[in-house]
């Protein structure tokens, strides 16, 4: 029996909190993939745009490397991690210094099959 393949799709140091990525990315648990993509173009969010990229970017994966169709996929998790922090600071009163955090998150997403045989 052939063991199923699930189809990965990674996005690294992205410029953006993980905390600001994750908002969007738990909308789109468990949703086929055409829907989550309707869903990604609606909501105006840089993350938005950033998944929506990546969204296409498996479904590209899954049809040229393992042969599914784009309509038989389903998402199966979206999994958002803190990356590294550039650490920055800020001129404040009285020669002090305050700091700045710019942080970054690496984003990995997970599609299944739907279709049983």
């Amino acid at each position: 029996m052939e063991k199923e393949t699930p189809v990965k799709a990674t996005l690294k140091y992205v410029r953006t909190s993980a905390k600001k990525v994750r908002d969007v990315a738990r909308l789109l648990k468990g949703k086929p993939v055409l829907d989550a993509v309707a869903l990604v173009k609606n909501i105006r969010r840089k993350s938005a745009r950033l998944i929506g990229n990546l969204l296409h970017s498996a479904i590209a994966n899954a049809e040229n490397n393992n042969n599914l169709a784009a309509n038989k996929l389903m998402v199966e998790s979206v999994i958002v991690e803190e990356g590294p922090v550039l650490k920055r600071f800020i001129p404040a009163p009285r020669g002090s210094a305050h700091p700045i955090r710019k942080r970054m998150s690496h984003i990995r997403l997970i599609l299944k099959n739907i279709d049983k045989k």
